[in-house]
């Protein structure tokens, strides 16, 4: 878990009183059908239930999958922010609701991204020092 997943945010709201909301992006670091990793200098606890939106930015769109019950499960300090794992309380991973679709199609957009990176830097470019 040492980097953000790529071109992938988890964004919620927090509510500081009745009328003071706010709108906080965070990164991501791992997601699977069951739930997610996130590291945000926000304070959570075991427990808590969090309602977060997963946008995906893509060169002509962004895939969004919003209003996704998250329960906070663990918390992990990592310097001044913290690491927290979010297991989807509402979804089923061979459920075929709209939302669950999304989330399906970012994990495979994710993987294709992940995937074309590791294959991109394992070693396809030539030694630098022998061009000159």
């Amino acid at each position: 878990m040492n980097e953000a997943l790529p071109d992938l945010v988890v964004r919620f709201t927090i509510r500081h009183s009745l009328f003071r909301k706010e709108r906080v992006e965070a990164a991501l670091f791992a997601l699977d059908a069951y739930g997610c990793v996130m590291k945000t200098d926000k304070m959570f606890n075991p427990g808590d239930t969090i309602m977060l939106d997963l946008v995906m930015d893509m060169p002509f769109d962004k895939i969004r999958a919003e209003n996704i019950s998250g329960l906070v499960t663990e918390r992990r300090k990592h310097c001044s922010n913290f690491f927290y794992s979010i297991d989807f309380s509402d979804l089923k991973a061979d459920g075929d609701t709209a939302l669950e679709e999304k989330l399906r199609r970012i994990r495979e957009v994710l993987s294709k991204k992940q995937s074309l990176k590791s294959r991109r830097s394992s070693g396809s470019m030539p030694n630098m020092r022998h061009m000159a």
